[in-house]
């Protein structure tokens, strides 16, 4: 057994020691162990994890650096959200994009719909393109209109975010790889974004239900935390993901709130960094670690 795979184990136990309401019993404790031993063992990746319940936090491996790919999106919107608010601005405006704000060579739906990279969108059709769909050039868009990356990093700081850097777009982190790892977070950070946009602290009302409704409609990475929940349950989430370089998957995420069928909500965020997996062996991990979880804060109920 692999030193990584004790250490996890022993997290478990503590999570579940120190929940008693998580588990009925010795034999739900053992589960949830043995689960998460079976999801992991040989796992060549550095694994973190965070989720909230009740106001609590509990996390496994939260001190490392892992980078954020495409989740820095949440950021970014919350960002390109609030100059709006600022500027009056609402969600069905319209705005013309021009060819030179558009990359080619990145994932775009939107530069598949538009190839000539000229056309006119509306806020929340160009939100949710870099939201629900990840698109690379929707995310540039947006932080050039919040001001730079610069502007980005300042509102989230302002809104009392911590435990992450942002310093990177998506067409500088594609120029140079190694630039993908200076954005990065704990995992406990995105949970504390993930809970500042779910209860309204950072957008007005209707900011705040167009971005619940938003990552609630995310079509991407429904392998991950999505595949490790029972059919029927509602959650939003965003994704990110390196894809593979030179053989190594700088990151995959998923970063999650879910409804659970007692009406309480839990807010997980799982991060694989630095991972000689492949992609589909992550999102399993992934989703493995969510059904662990999962089954674990829902047995007592």
């Amino acid at each position: 057994m692999s030193q990584y795979t004790i250490s996890l184990s022993l997290t478990i136990i503590l999570w579940v020691y120190t929940l008693p309401s998580f588990a009925q019993g010795e034999q739900a404790q053992q589960s949830a162990v043995q689960k998460i031993l079976w999801a992991t063992q040989g796992y060549k990746a550095t694994i973190g994890v965070a989720f909230s319940l009740d106001n609590r936090l509990y996390t496994y491996n939260d001190s490392t650096r892992y980078p954020l790919m495409s989740v820095f999106k949440l950021h970014v919107a919350v960002a390109a959200l609030q100059r709006m608010e600022a500027k009056g601005t609402q969600l069905d405006e319209i705005l013309q994009i021009d060819s030179s704000q558009m990359q080619r060579n990145t994932y775009s739906p939107l530069l598949d719909r538009y190839p000539s990279g000229r056309f006119h969108i509306s806020y929340a059709d160009l939100l949710h393109y870099a939201l629900a769909l990840s698109d690379n050039n929707a995310c540039d868009i947006l932080i050039d209109y919040a001001g730079g990356i610069e502007a980005v990093k300042a509102c989230n700081d302002q809104a009392g975010i911590t435990g992450y850097d942002l310093t990177e777009t998506e067409a500088s982190m594609h120029a140079h790889i190694p630039a993908c790892y200076h954005n990065w977070a704990h995992p406990s950070s995105v949970v504390q974004l993930l809970q500042k946009i779910h209860d309204g602290a950072l957008l007005n009302e209707e900011h705040t239900r167009f971005m619940i409704n938003t990552l609630i409609e995310t079509s991407t990475g429904n392998n991950k935390i999505r595949a490790g929940l029972p059919a029927g349950i509602t959650m939003g989430h965003k994704t990110g993901s390196s894809g593979k370089v030179d053989g190594l998957t700088i990151a995959d995420n998923d970063a999650a709130f879910i409804y659970l069928p007692d009406g309480r909500l839990c807010y997980l965020v799982i991060f694989v960094k630095d991972s000689h997996e492949t992609d589909s062996q992550n999102a399993a991990l992934i989703a493995r670690i969510t059904r662990t979880i999962y089954n674990a804060i829902t047995q007592a109920y």
